[in-house]
């Protein structure tokens, strides 16, 4: 789906991440992600030099950056939409509507049981 992006699937991950929760810190876009933390400052410096996101200080802690999706980035996740819609739609097309939702619910009590506590 993304051979012609120049986005590698953890980076569109990444992305996706930020277009439901931008402004949040690399730390947390790394545990939204699912990678490490320097794996994700490796994509950060990729994705900023690609211009699909942004940084920028997060006012309550001046140590801190701030990644935020970029219109760049916006349109890329925009062009490639469609055929991720396409993807899921064919990865879920042999469940029903009961069990699409037992899935969502299934997936999302494993998510929450990967996120540490607050």
């Amino acid at each position: 789906m993304l051979r012609g992006s120049g986005v590698t699937t953890l980076q569109y991950t990444a992305l996706t991440v930020l277009e439901r929760r931008g402004g949040i810190s690399a730390a947390q876009l790394a545990r939204d992600s699912f990678v490490t933390p320097q794996a994700m400052a490796d994509m950060l410096r990729a994705l900023e030099q690609r211009e699909l996101i942004s940084r920028s200080p997060n006012p309550a802690s001046r140590r801190e950056l701030l990644v935020h999706l970029t219109e760049e980035g916006r349109r890329l996740l925009a062009e490639y939409a469609d055929a991720h819609a396409a993807i899921e739609e064919l990865m879920l097309s042999g469940l029903s509507r009961a069990e699409r939702a037992r899935l969502r619910s299934s997936l999302d009590g494993s998510w929450r049981a990967l996120r540490p506590p607050r």
